[in-house]
């Protein structure tokens, strides 16, 4: 029996061209794949494994991979259909060029000519305005590999300061605090040291439809005596079947950690041997929160003073525990703060580091992990070294072959990219795995500065809304068309294999960037034949640092179905549990289990700030962003797969009955948010599990369906994370004829 296509599925939006959002095949009873291969999700830091079917070059399903370790077979929706997207009719399978005729839109061009075309561009803006006038955006959707060839290829070949990914929307706040207070950047315990814990802590992390696989693991404790505590602004799925819901008032969250540390102080809730014999900075932390009394947290945080009560005392009379949140409490001006304080009640408690007692950050992206570690950040060099350190400089350059001199210092993050286009000392941009124009906030401003670029080449599989405005359009490779490494939000680095072939005149993604240095005449150091051979180098590179990979390679992960890091020899079978005092740690050196010179985890001092933009009697109401169950960030790849659309095919504005009462408002109304920077009119969704001051937008869809219309751009200035999580709105209802 044949393969049978699924029927494509079109809808007309008013506001730009007809999607065909899915044609995959289905696979019928009977028949058999020529080969099954083993690999992993393509979607969040979970990274959950699962084996493709593959028929004549094509994915055309899937089959539960019970033996690896994380997942052991279970999928969310979206890994379920992740294979619907290989056949889509959108899949880029030529270099496109814009068209200059009135016409518009794009025609198909040689590859090769496109390459040099890209290369003479490099070349002039470089030759015109300096080499940082150029300038690169990367993802944390790709391979380790990848990653660290797009750093090795802006500091390298190109030689501009200006390269940042797009974890810098999503992990960048939680890597800060966690170097701030452990000196190391990772998950500090795997997944399974949930199962054991008598109290999980979920702060702002909608773990059921972002992680959902992580729900099993809270489920699995509840099943053995755990209480779960979630704290969030909505109740979201993971909150309805918690023991205690504190429904926080958006941009609160570091004062509801200080009130927590204070009824730990107050009532000597605290691990003394652990706060003397192995941190620094407590006494500091401890007089700062002694003004954040029950009484004072419950009226900033809008949380009741009973609960905040009942919290402390289950966490802080725990014998073991598990902390972990997500963008949540990361998305913000404050973001920093918000992660040093979560971090401060686990010191507190002296629960890290042994079995069943940890603290994590959930990744979001598929390689948010890895992504953060080898170099494509603005300031960073492979090994998580820093770029503006002269020693980590020396090291890399040495690898490199290169004059420790000739690397740029670092650059400036993702928006900021966008900020030095609009003063004109950017004037042209390499972007791939990366759709600004949908994820950026104020993203008006962004379309604006993608309109004043000299010269824009876009690398993607699927034309996304950003590539809509560049000069080339390069088509590269899907997840199961590569081989590679990433690294899930355990820290665990697992190999991905390559299922089909690229079709078309589509590349993998490393070749397309080696075409351009080889097109520019500075191919040094990026002449790699195989990810094999990137990741060998990449070891090289990252031996001795803080995420040294140097004792892994592929033959390892895949024995062992994956390898912690760090794993610094080929004797060492990886870290799974950070912080032990047995583990290898190459800062301390056997002073103590932090990564610090003294091995000492450090107390941060976390003053609260409210959000940057509040509340006000023009704008009186919050919105907070997010993300539903069957999409994925910007959507590029989820929106074009059938099931996951008619699972939720639009956005809607979710509001509480009171408010909506207020509005005049029913289920299904068209309304109108708007705030001080743009507007969207979508149907409303009523429901009662959002705080009455608070309304709440998916941030998946393009045009003017975009969340990112309306939040603002300020940006926490450590992690120059933006602000996604809090902005000031008002919400009307609209007639059938404003629409």
């Amino acid at each position: 029996m044949a393969n049978v296509p699924l029927e494509s599925i079109t809808t007309k939006d008013p506001f730009g061209p007809t999607l065909a959002y899915t044609r995959g095949v289905r696979l019928d009873t009977g028949v058999e794949p020529d080969k099954l291969v083993k690999t992993h999700c393509c979607f969040c830091g979970q990274q959950c494994g699962i084996q493709l079917k593959v028929k004549d070059n094509e994915v055309i399903g899937f089959e539960p991979w019970y033996e690896f370790p994380f997942n052991r077979g279970k999928l969310c929706p979206k890994g379920v259909k992740r294979y619907l997207q290989g056949a889509h009719p959108d899949r880029l399978l030529h270099a496109y060029q814009r068209d200059a005729s009135a016409s518009g839109g794009f025609k198909a061009m040689d590859y090769d000519q496109a390459i040099r075309r890209v290369a003479n561009e490099i070349e002039r803006i470089q030759t015109e305005y300096g080499r940082d006038a150029f300038s690169l955006l990367s993802g944390a959707s790709l391979t380790t590999e990848k990653t660290y060839l797009m750093g090795k290829f802006a500091h390298m070949c190109l030689r501009t300061a200006n390269i940042d990914y797009n974890g810098r929307l999503c992990m960048v706040s939680a890597a800060a605090g966690n170097k701030k207070a452990f000196g190391i950047d990772r998950a500090a315990n795997p997944w399974n040291d949930i199962l054991g814990a008598e109290i999980i802590w979920i702060s702002g992390a909608n773990v059921a439809e972002c992680a959902p696989i992580t729900t099993d693991y809270v489920w699995q404790a509840r099943e053995h005596g755990a209480k779960i505590i979630v704290v969030d602004p909505r109740i979201t799925p993971i909150a309805r079947t918690c023991d205690l819901f504190l429904p926080i008032k958006p941009g609160r969250d570091i004062a509801l950690f200080n009130g927590i540390l204070h009824l730990m102080i107050e009532n000597d809730w605290l691990d003394h041997d652990f706060i003397d014999n192995h941190t620094v900075g407590f006494d500091a932390v401890a007089e700062h929160v002694q003004q954040w009394t029950p009484q004072k947290t419950a009226v900033v945080t809008g949380i009741a003073e009973k609960g905040i009560r009942q919290a402390a005392e289950w966490w802080g009379m725990a014998s073991t525990s598990f902390l972990m949140h997500a963008r949540g409490i990361e998305h913000h001006s404050h973001g920093v703060q918000n992660v040093m304080g979560a971090i401060n009640i686990v010191l507190a408690s002296g629960r890290i580091g042994r079995e069943n007692c940890g603290y994590a950050t959930i990744t979001g992206q598929g390689n948010g992990q890895g992504g953060r570690e080898h170099g494509q950040k603005c300031d960073q060099l492979p090994g998580a070294r820093d770029l503006g350190n002269p020693e980590h400089r020396a090291y890399v350059a040495g690898i490199w072959d290169m004059n420790p001199d000739d690397l740029p210092q670092p650059g400036v993050d993702a928006y900021e990219i966008f900020r030095k286009v609009d003063q004109g000392e950017i004037k042209g941009l390499l972007s791939i795995c990366f759709n600004p124009l949908v994820s950026l906030p104020d993203n008006n401003f962004v379309r604006a500065q993608l309109e004043k670029l000299d010269f824009y080449v876009a690398i993607d599989f699927f034309l996304n809304e950003t590539a809509r405005y560049a000069d080339i359009v390069l088509p590269g490779s899907l997840h199961e068309e590569d081989e590679g490494t990433v690294t899930t939000a355990e820290g665990r680095v697992i190999k991905i294999n390559k299922a089909v072939d690229c079709p078309g005149e589509a590349r993998e993604d490393w070749v397309i960037i080696q075409d351009i240095a080889k097109a520019l005449g500075r191919e040094k150091g990026l002449t790699f034949n195989s990810p094999a051979e990137m990741f060998a180098e990449l070891g090289q590179a990252s031996k001795g640092g803080v995420a040294d990979y140097s004792g892994i390679t592929y033959e390892k992960l895949e024995a062992q179905n994956g390898v912690f890091w760090p794993c610094p020899d080929a004797e060492h079978t990886g870290t799974p549990r950070l912080f032990e005092p047995e583990s290898w740690n190459p800062v301390a050196q056997g002073k103590g289990p932090f990564y610090f010179p003294d091995g000492k985890a450090r107390f941060n001092v976390a003053p609260y700030t409210p959000p940057t933009e509040d509340v006000d009697d023009e704008y009186p109401l919050i919105l907070t962003t997010g993300r539903v169950v069957s999409q994925f960030l910007s959507g590029t790849q989820t929106r074009r797969i059938g099931p996951l659309v008619d699972n939720y095919p639009e956005p809607r504005i979710e509001m509480h009955p009171t408010l909506a009462e207020k509005l005049g408002v029913n289920d299904g109304d068209w309304v109108t948010a708007e705030s001080r920077r743009g507007s969207t009119t979508l149907q409303a969704l009523v429901v009662r599990t959002i705080r009455p001051d608070t309304i709440f937008i998916p941030y998946h869809w393009p045009g003017r369906k975009s969340a990112n219309q309306l939040t603002i751009s300020a940006q926490d200035p450590i992690s120059k994370i933006p602000e996604y999580k809090v902005c000031a709105v008002r919400v009307r209802k609209v007639a059938d004829d404003e629409r």
